[in-house]
């Protein structure tokens, strides 16, 4: 049986992940994009060049559901779609100039995003919830994997 403290705490992560995930969606609608959408610049950003299923994958999204975020930034010139030079069924992507530049200004939205959600709380107690956060993180991750895998081989099966 779990402990009320554990309950207590698991209800609070959903809760502050769902209310976060809110507010940084309104605050990226204030600069024209979504926290979807800065989630895949913000990736790309880190790695150009990654094909849509390695994206997908990284981000824990459904192939099709990137493949729509994807349309809509290409659409508005953040992303484009190159060939690769050695498989030429599939597609890189990349960050256009202007989508590089919205990435890169939204990282002063973050950073006030960050003083705003943790003004008043200590450095020793931010390095403690990110251990806590990194361990939860670590024991839900194989989870996650083990569906995925077993999702794309009832794919293939099929």
């Amino acid at each position: 049986m779990m402990r009320p403290l554990r309950r207590e705490l698991m209800f609070q992560l959903v809760e502050t992940a769902r209310l976060l995930r809110t507010y940084v969606d309104q605050r990226a609608r204030q600069h024209g994009t979504t926290r979807a959408q800065w989630g895949v610049l913000s990736r790309l950003r880190r790695a150009e060049g990654l094909n849509q299923a390695a994206l997908a994958e990284q981000m824990d999204l459904q192939p099709i559901s990137l493949t729509r975020l994807v349309d809509r930034l290409e659409q508005q010139k953040l992303v484009e779609r190159r060939e690769d030079a050695a498989d030429r069924r599939v597609r890189l992507l990349h960050l256009t100039p202007e989508g590089r530049e919205l990435v890169e200004g939204l990282d002063t939205v973050r950073g006030e995003i960050a003083g705003e959600v943790l003004a008043g709380v200590d450095d020793a107690a931010i390095v403690m919830a990110l251990e806590t956060l990194g361990t939860i993180r670590d024991r839900t991750r194989p989870q996650r994997d083990e569906r995925a895998q077993a999702a794309r081989a009832a794919g293939r099966a099929a």
